[in-house]
């Protein structure tokens, strides 16, 4: 019999991050022997990367950072919540994001190729996965640099890391309040652009086509489309645009008025959720 207790089990399983039969298996081959059942584990994640290749990541993380007016945020993602709330995860996206502040690198091509602790993170990717014997992605990174560069992550379940994690960049002094509220409505309220000159043009023509369309198949009279055209596409923008969006503390206020009322204007932002 192995010379291991459940307790041992336990401690590898927060230590590698590993299900529970793979902990077993390697106590039992290494004899109890931790730092050698570890290793196990290791190697023969290694081996199993290829079989990983095409499960899907749904979990894991967001972790962010702002450095001399630079914000970075980057999304890492495994397999399974069990893995996404482990240590080892958890240092490994720290890890990533060391490298992505180190490397000022604003694409994932970027990110890839930049190191910390030695290694790029193409290298610590590979490495992490055959330690948590799941499939790990670094799905996505961002970086945002204004005068003052708002941080705000949000943990969807308080047994795992930020799932939400939202960047803000807001000129005018004084404005941090302002700016770190004006992120947390980010982050509940998920606009997808700034405000109506950010978005694509095509986008708004298809949004005009399919309101005017809308309109004719419900028998609205031709005369009145386009005031009906106007007034949905209006409806669009406050939906889908920060500065246009009714303020989460104050619904009788826009993002847009907040922030001018204190002397602030948003330039620009990034918001991530884990999976989506």
């Amino acid at each position: 019999m192995a010379n291991y207790t459940a307790a041992d089990i336990k401690a590898l399983r927060e230590r590698t991050g590993a299900g529970m039969l793979d902990v077993k298996k390697a106590l039992d081959e290494a004899d109890g022997d931790q730092q050698k059942a570890m290793e196990i584990i290791r190697v023969k994640g290694l081996k199993g990367v290829t079989k990983r290749e095409g499960r899907a990541t749904a979990e894991g993380l967001v972790a962010a950072r702002v450095e001399n007016g630079v914000g970075y945020l980057v999304e890492v993602n495994s397999e399974t919540d069990f893995v996404a709330k482990s240590a080892p995860f958890i240092e490994f996206g720290n890890s990533v994001l060391e490298a992505a502040v180190a490397g000022e690198a604003g694409t994932l091509e970027d990110l890839l190729k930049a190191t910390s602790n030695g290694k790029t993170v193409e290298e610590q990717v590979t490495e992490a996965g055959a330690l948590l014997g799941e499939k790990v992605v670094v799905r996505r990174v961002a970086r945002v640099e204004g005068q003052n560069v708002a941080v705000y992550l949000h943990k969807t379940s308080k047994d795992l890391p930020a799932q939400v994690g939202v960047l803000l960049a807001v000129d005018g002094e004084g404005t941090d309040e302002v700016a770190h509220d004006v992120a947390v409505h980010i982050a509940a309220m998920s606009p997808k652009f700034l405000d109506d000159s950010s978005i694509p043009a095509d986008q708004v023509e298809s949004e005009r086509r399919i309101a005017e369309e809308t309109a004719r198949s419900e028998g609205k009279p031709e005369k009145i489309i386009p005031q009906i055209v106007e007034g949905r596409l209006k409806g669009f923008f406050k939906e889908n645009t920060l500065l246009d969006q009714d303020f989460a503390k104050d619904s009788k206020k826009s993002v847009g008025q907040v922030l001018e009322e204190s002397g602030a204007q948003a330039t620009e932002f990034v918001r991530f959720r884990v999976g989506s």
